[in-house]
């Protein structure tokens, strides 16, 4: 196995904690890539907004990654590449969401869009990407400036349905998977975390071997396969687990920084 060159990491569940905290353990760990040698990015389904605070602590100098992979903006947020769901697909989407009782958002590149102020996880949201909302009557307006729909519910079998009938409903014209057991997210054809790893890889001039990836959801799975080494968090479902090459701590006991250790250890026995 080639040495890893480049480590790209999901945010929620993995590199913050429950309350949405960047420890000093997960910033050291960053820095000791840095000092190894070893490049750093981060890709997430979160809006572009929500990178931000990320950027400087972390020392990233790459691009980043956001709705799953389908925008990719520098450190200074200006986009590199962005793709937006089709309007059809993103009014389809809406439809399936508000028949199964379902919460939904919509994201463009600079608004977060909800027709409930009060919606279940707004309150959530507004914490984790330090952003307020935008209430609208309607979505028809912003329908093709959609870059993420999201259907939040607290009921994770409800989604889990949600996800398999959403996922035929739209089939090739976006993708729909959960991100968080109370998030489904669609976003854009053709682009997922996967797809952003290649891209950095490329940019990097690396095989896709010399990556390692970090994450905990579903949503991550396509980088995984797109990585030498994947390294799943100790919170992450058992189907993550099972495709993930390693296994680390649960992000609210420095997980992120012991799926470091394992990549720093890897490249010293390698």
């Amino acid at each position: 196995m080639s040495r890893v060159a480049l480590v790209v990491s999901d945010v929620d569940g993995t590199l913050l904690t429950k309350d949405k905290t960047l420890t000093d353990g997960a910033r050291n760990a960053v820095k000791r890539l840095h000092d190894a040698g070893i490049a750093f990015t981060i890709i997430s389904s979160r809006p572009i907004i929500g990178m931000r605070f990320l950027i400087g602590p972390l020392g990233i100098t790459l691009p980043i990654g956001a709705f799953n992979g389908s925008s990719i903006v520098d450190p200074q947020l200006k986009p590199v590449e962005q793709h937006l769901i089709p309007a059809s697909a993103a009014e389809r989407s809406l439809e399936v969401l508000n028949e199964f009782g379902i919460d939904s958002w919509l994201f463009t590149s600079e608004k977060w869009l909800t027709r409930n102020g009060n919606g279940e996880y707004v309150a959530h949201e507004r914490l984790a990407i330090r952003s307020e909302p935008t209430v609208v009557a309607d979505f028809a307006p912003y329908l093709t400036a959609s870059c993420k729909i999201v259907g939040s519910s607290s009921d994770p079998a409800l989604l889990q349905r949600c996800e398999i009938v959403m996922q035929q409903a739209l089939d090739t014209l976006a993708t729909a998977v959960r991100s968080q057991s109370y998030y489904l997210d669609v976003t854009p054809p053709g682009c997922d975390k996967g797809t952003f790893v290649e891209a950095i890889a490329r940019l990097l001039n690396i095989s896709s071997d010399a990556v390692a990836t970090i994450g905990d959801m579903q949503n991550d799975l396509a980088m995984f396969r797109k990585s030498g080494i994947s390294i799943a968090m100790g919170n992450a479902p058992d189907d993550v687990k099972r495709l993930a090459t390693h296994i680390s701590r649960s992000n609210e006991d420095e997980g992120f920084a012991a799926a470091v250790d394992i990549i720093l250890n890897e490249n010293k026995s390698g």
